[in-house]
């Protein structure tokens, strides 16, 4: 075992759980595919009662435990370190919307938050949701949807409290506490007023977990009465609902992955005939906001990095380009207010904010920001008349702060800057955007962040996502400096796969082009061992969900460059889970991954690169593997399976530890503290493995 002692657990013995081999095939394409582990799949889900199904994972849990046993120090170290650098008595700026200014607060010691707000005219704080409570005597909780009434009288909320991703709705009035008897189970959406705050606008997760309806329910009736404003036929779209910026409109989206299709109802009368934008073009995205009697549009169905367009209501179909696409301007988004509108890109893969306006085309006014290498985004703005913007802004080295940019003075202020307790010094620390070649000859960036004096070749820590054009932003996080502290260099791989470079770099890793995003997470890899920042072997790499479908990927690959793996809730049986219609994802993720059901060559494709299929005999690194039982994203059973399968062919004596969270989903355990105890288990394996002293 590679920098952990060797324990012998009494109750387990000296070897980890083995899994046993069920005979189970299935046949697609004309190819029969055998998979012994196929058991581990609980016929019930998403309940999991099965006995054997249930004992299996608790023996993996047991053996994950008697493992890390002995880097409970090292835990524990971390543990402190990294909960010393989070203020725990902390709060948010204060916002306006309406008469009210709202914002969160932290307590000494308090896993969750509230929420509080106070009259701008003056007068008493007032608690409007109370997490900590809501949370007591939970082993998870997460709060979904919440949503004040535009009077400011009523609050609707909703909550998971077992990390299934199906939330229940509830509704009180703020004054007095009261909680009205309207309970609205099983939602997966926003929480929309309408109809003069009569009404919730929501959509239910169906028996798929797919949300295939917007659905109405007046205040004070059953919710079996609810009304349906619309459903959607297509299994591989999904609905959500919104209001305009102005308030005026109901905004009913559905769409995947590549296609989207909007409706319109005014939202005084939530019943009336909805209004079609355009009928749905099979590549064509677009999302909408409305100002007056014109519709603003932004769409890719001209340029793949979107354009924005406007219509007139009466003939919303007729878009007519305001801002063109362009190779060098991703247009990400658009917000709009009432005397000037904002957009939102990136440029060369870094952040852009423009403030434009609408009686002059030609005026544009980009937020100007003080570093080379950035994250910055539009905070929360929920007033329409705004002068001021509320913006967020952050680096590698540089912690989180709050901004309200000036609009007409083009002034940035700044209001909050995150608080590191412990003590952080910038200074000692520096950062780079990097370039490495790619095999097929592809520039990809990288960013990185060290420990100024930091030995050449030392330990990388390196991430990874590249997928659905999900960027990866040059972030800033406290966690981290646990491992920058201790000479590792923590680099972000822009992949392939995230829309980082804009819609050609997603593109570029999606569908038959998939495997570009494995190739230059290693390549990456390669490029910074080049550089002389690390070597092979000594290299940590991470990632979750579609990230550990990366690992999964570049272990089988590449096995040889990576110290150790951390794999968090992995989509790693990539194959069976795209053959599976009855899935909660799956047909809406054929747009991203192919759909091997009905194409032999996306059959092909997917089972050449999953990472649960192509497992074999040969060594592989240390890993630490995570699942959630009530995951309805990633199921258990597909990182159960992996492990099953790694523990019976891979030919070392490496660490391989599988956690389940048995009481929680995706995102592992919920608190802000609990989650910080999962990250410091991870860097105790990470050093453990790679050598490092704690």
């Amino acid at each position: 075992m590679r920098g952990m002692t060797e324990t012998t657990p009494k109750a387990l013995g000296s070897a980890p759980p083995v899994a046993a081999k069920k005979p189970h095939t299935f046949t697609h394409h004309g190819v029969t595919i055998a998979d012994p582990y196929h058991w581990l799949r609980d016929p019930g889900y998403p309940e999991v009662k099965d006995a054997e199904v249930l004992a299996h994972l608790e023996a993996e849990n047991a053996w994950f435990e008697a493992r890390m046993q002995p880097l409970q120090p090292a835990v524990e170290t971390l543990l402190a370190e990294m909960r010393g650098r989070i203020k725990e008595a902390d709060k948010s700026v204060p916002q306006k919307d309406g008469d009210w200014l709202y914002w969160i607060e932290y307590e000494e010691g308090a896993e969750y938050k509230k929420w509080w707000r106070r009259p701008v005219a003056g007068g008493p704080d007032e608690l409007i949701l109370d997490e900590v409570a809501l949370a007591e005597g939970k082993e998870y909780f997460r709060l979904g949807a919440l949503s004040v009434s535009s009077d400011g009288r009523l609050l609707a909320w909703a909550v998971d409290d077992n990390g299934s991703e199906r939330f229940t709705a509830r509704i009180k009035v703020i004054a007095t506490g009261e909680v009205l008897p309207d309970v609205i189970p099983g939602t997966l959406s926003a929480l929309v007023w309408a109809a003069g705050d009569k009404a919730l606008v929501y959509s239910l997760a169906n028996a798929q977990w797919r949300t295939d309806n917007a659905r109405l329910h007046w205040l004070g009736t059953p919710v079996e009465d609810d009304v349906e404003l619309y459903h959607e036929d297509d299994e591989g779209f999904r609905v959500s609902a919104g209001l305009s910026a102005n308030d005026e409109w109901l905004v009913i989206s559905t769409g995947d992955h590549e296609t989207s299709e909007v409706r319109l109802v005014p939202a005084a009368d939530p019943l009336a005939a909805p209004l079609l934008v355009k009928a749905r073009q099979t590549g064509v995205e677009y999302d909408v906001d409305v100002r007056g009697e014109t519709l603003f549009i932004h769409t890719n169905d001209s340029h793949e990095n979107f354009r924005l367009a406007t219509a007139p209501l009466a003939d919303p179909a007729a878009w007519t380009t305001l801002i063109e696409g362009t190779d060098d301007f991703y247009l990400t988004g658009f917000d709009l207010f009432r005397d000037f509108y904002v957009v939102e890109g990136r440029v060369r893969g870094l952040d852009r904010i423009e403030v434009r306006y609408y009686d002059d085309p030609a005026r544009i006014e980009p937020i100007a920001f003080p570093e080379a290498s950035y994250e910055a985004s539009l905070g929360d703005n929920p007033e329409w008349a705004m002068d001021t913007l509320r913006v967020s802004y952050e680096s590698m080295t540089s912690p989180a702060s709050v901004y309200d940019y000036h609009v007409g003075e083009r002034r940035l202020e700044l209001l909050k800057t995150q608080e590191i307790p412990s003590g952080y010094d910038a200074s000692l620390y520096e950062t780079a955007r990097l370039e490495v070649t790619a095999r097929d000859g592809t520039a990809v960036p990288v960013s990185v962040v060290w420990r100024k004096g930091r030995e050449a070749g030392g330990p990388l820590y390196l991430y990874g996502y590249g997928a659905y054009g999900i960027a990866i932003g040059p972030g800033f996080s406290t966690t981290r400096l646990s491992l920058v502290d201790r000479g590792f260099a923590y680099a972000i791989a822009h992949i392939r796969g995230g829309d980082d470079l804009g819609r050609r770099w997603y593109k570029a890793g999606k569908l038959e082009q998939r495997t570009n995003t494995f190739n230059d997470f290693v390549d990456v890899a390669k490029g910074l061992i080049a550089e002389g920042f690390t070597a092979a072997g000594r290299i940590a790499i991470a990632g979750g969900s579609a990230g550990g479908e990366l690992m999964g990927a570049v272990i089988n690959s590449d096995p040889e460059l990576w110290g150790a793996v951390a794999a968090h809730v992995p989509f790693v049986d990539v194959l069976s889970t795209m053959l599976d219609a009855d899935l909660p994802l799956t047909p809406g993720e054929w747009p991203e991954w192919g759909n091997p059901i009905e194409d032999k060559a996306a059959f092909e494709l997917i089972r050449s690169y999953s990472p649960y299929d192509q497992v074999r005999a040969q060594a592989y690194p240390p890993m630490l593997v995570t699942a959630g039982l009530n995951d309805p994203r990633v199921t258990y059973w597909e990182p159960a399976k992996w492990v099953a399968k790694l523990r019976e062919l891979k030919t070392d004596t490496n660490e391989l530890l599988l956690k389940t969270n048995m009481g929680a989903g995706h995102g592992g355990k919920s608190g802000r503290f609990e989650g910080l105890r999962e990250t410091a288990e991870e860097f105790a394996f990470i050093l453990a493995q790679i050598g490092v002293p704690t």
